[in-house]
């Protein structure tokens, strides 16, 4: 039986302790994406067992229809829309979900919004330079940061990530205000938060705004530059859920135009994200590589009961033969 675990980008999987489940098999770790459906075409028709890491590879019915010895896909958190589920069922293939966890990207984006309302890199970057105190090399980009403490954090979504964040904005002494569905907004009173009066009082009235919605096809696209351009000059939005949330093109229009005056996001349309990318060059822009669940515990956490899975369905394989 043979085992493909894709884009393994920091070759990190096989370090981790749950790696030794495998012992034995037929593995191959990709650390580099293929693109294109020939590509991974080619690249995986040989295996039996597909090992993805979140939504890095996009495996639909066309691509399926190309992989004769697929037996069983398994996703290190939910199955999203990258897997067209009915298709592999239809063909027999065993789908297996891991576990997810909000504390990583939680951490993360609470990480963000700490150190782009302080201009931590700017001012880290530009100490390897020589230039002491100061967050940039253009003098009327040479501002201060400023503290979050009785400042009003915006949170659109309040589901696992976002209740955490709230938690800890609560901890440093922000104003939290949620909007969501109604469900989430009653949720949200009931922990002693307030709910956004509507959706352009949030944009309007947030010093951080930060979106935690799963994409959907309901949410896909659903913020616009009108909202955004409804954010203040002094204002940061964050965003660790997903790209895709906001209108193609609007943030990058909207970081030019000066409102919000700032992102700090780690989710890209595109990723890998080329190094050439407009967002990129914008000096208001802290950019993360997609690291919100890239981190120790939450490998383990997801890989393990994947890795349980695969060792027993090769065993129940061998005992067929």
């Amino acid at each position: 039986m043979k085992i493909a675990i894709l884009d393994d980008y920091q070759d990190a999987v096989r370090r981790l302790p749950c790696f030794s489940l495998l012992d034995g098999l037929d593995v191959k770790v990709f650390q580099h994406s293929a693109r294109g459906l020939g590509q991974l075409a080619i690249r995986l028709a040989p295996f039996d067992v597909l090992v993805l890491i979140r939504e890095r590879t996009r495996i639909d019915a066309a691509l399926l229809s190309r992989l004769p010895n697929l037996k069983m896909i398994c996703q290190t958190g939910r199955l999203g829309p990258h897997v067209d589920a009915e298709a592999a069922r239809g063909r027999g293939i065993r789908l297996v979900e891991g576990p997810g966890d909000p504390v990583a990207t939680a951490e993360l984006t609470w990480s963000l919004i700490l150190a782009a309302s302080r201009r931590m890199p700017q001012y880290a970057s530009l100490l390897r330079q020589g230039l002491w105190q100061a967050s940039a090399l253009r003098p009327e980009q040479n501002v201060l940061g400023r503290v979050v403490n009785g400042r009003r954090l915006g949170l659109w979504g309040y589901g696992r990530i976002g209740r955490r964040v709230a938690g800890y904005a609560r901890a440093f002494g922000m104003q939290v205000s949620v909007w969501g569905s109604e469900t989430s907004r009653a949720q949200a009173v009931a922990d002693g938060f307030a709910a956004a009066d509507s959706r352009a009082a949030l944009f309007a009235e947030s010093d951080v705004l930060s979106l935690h919605l799963r994409l959907s096809d309901g949410t896909r696209h659903l913020i616009s530059a009108d909202d955004l351009a409804r954010m203040r000059a002094d204002a940061l939005l964050v965003n660790t859920s997903r790209a895709e949330l906001i209108a193609p093109g609007a943030l990058e229009n909207a970081l030019r135009a000066g409102r919000p005056g700032a992102a700090a996001i780690d989710v890209f349309e595109t990723e890998p994200l080329p190094p050439t990318a407009a967002l990129l060059q914008l000096e208001n822009l802290l950019a993360t590589p997609h690291i919100g669940y890239v981190e120790q515990d939450s490998y383990e956490m997801y890989f393990r009961p994947l890795f349980e899975e695969v060792a027993a369905f090769a065993a129940a394989d061998r005992s067929r033969a």
